[in-house]
């Protein structure tokens, strides 16, 4: 609707997560490195927090990305609120296997072949659990009990829980005093501050095409302060911002159009 009118190839304002619009804060870029660091050195849990719209789905899209997909058999649970009773036959859902009409037994046994036989083959098992607030404190304990089939030295199943800030909450219950004692590494994710916000929206412009920022520095200003500085939240105004301007010809999109 409005791309043409402001030069752009493409919406620069998504809500989905699309790595190619990553805007790399350094709390985006210690993040990534973290989950990279841990992958690669064979970590038992890392968890990454961060308010909704923060970003956390779209950094896990770019980790899946950089994967080795020869080296690392890789599973992305998402659906975490349907899991409680099923967990074993989601797993094996994420991890692509069969897992319909299975004994408990049979699907255990499935589970640990499939660890075991990926070790034997040099290949590290890597399981995303997104939306892992969701989980309650006896599924979260299952998974520890899951991640317990080890190789000599060697931990054959490697956890990323991504969540919300309750997370953190839930992982400092006394039942889950074993499963926090797992976590080798965590980080919360920020929310973007004033300068961040203003290089945020003019970063994504110009990945979409454009060659200058439309939007006006009081006018990144006031959606600084209205977004709280979460990104979905700003892509949401930004778009409709864009498509305010086009309506209207204008050439900038300043405050006046942001208080539209």
């Amino acid at each position: 609707m409005y791309e043409a009118y402001y030069g752009l190839k493409e919406k620069p304002f998504s809500i989905l997560p699309d790595p190619g619009f990553i805007y790399w804060t350094p709390g985006h870029t210690l993040a990534i490195s973290m989950l990279e660091y841990s992958v690669m050195n064979c970590a038992g849990f890392t968890v990454i927090t961060g308010e909704i719209g923060s970003g956390k789905t779209t950094l896990v899209r770019e980790l899946l990305n950089r994967f080795d997909k020869k080296k690392t058999n890789i599973g992305l649970l998402s659906h975490t609120s349907a899991v409680e009773e099923d967990l074993l036959q989601w797993l094996l859902m994420a991890l692509g296997q069969p897992y319909e009409d299975q004994s408990y037994v049979s699907l255990y046994t499935r589970f640990q072949k499939i660890l075991v036989d990926e070790y034997a083959n040099n290949r590290r098992t890597v399981l995303i659990i997104d939306e892992a607030q969701n989980l309650s404190a006896k599924t979260l304990e299952e998974i520890r009990m899951l991640s317990n089939i080890n190789a000599d030295k060697d931990q054959l199943l490697q956890l990323i829980l991504v969540g919300q800030p309750q997370l953190m909450e839930l992982l400092q219950l006394p039942e889950l005093t074993q499963f926090a004692q797992r976590v080798s590494s965590d980080f919360n994710l920020n929310c973007l501050n004033q300068e961040e916000v203003e290089k945020y929206i003019d970063h994504r412009l110009r990945v979409a095409g454009s060659d200058r920022n439309l939007f006006t520095p009081a006018a990144c200003l006031l959606l600084s302060e209205a977004s709280k500085g979460i990104p979905r939240i700003i892509n949401i105004l930004c778009d409709t911002a864009l498509i305010y301007g086009f309506a209207t010809e204008s050439k900038d999109i300043t405050v006046k159009i942001i208080n539209s």
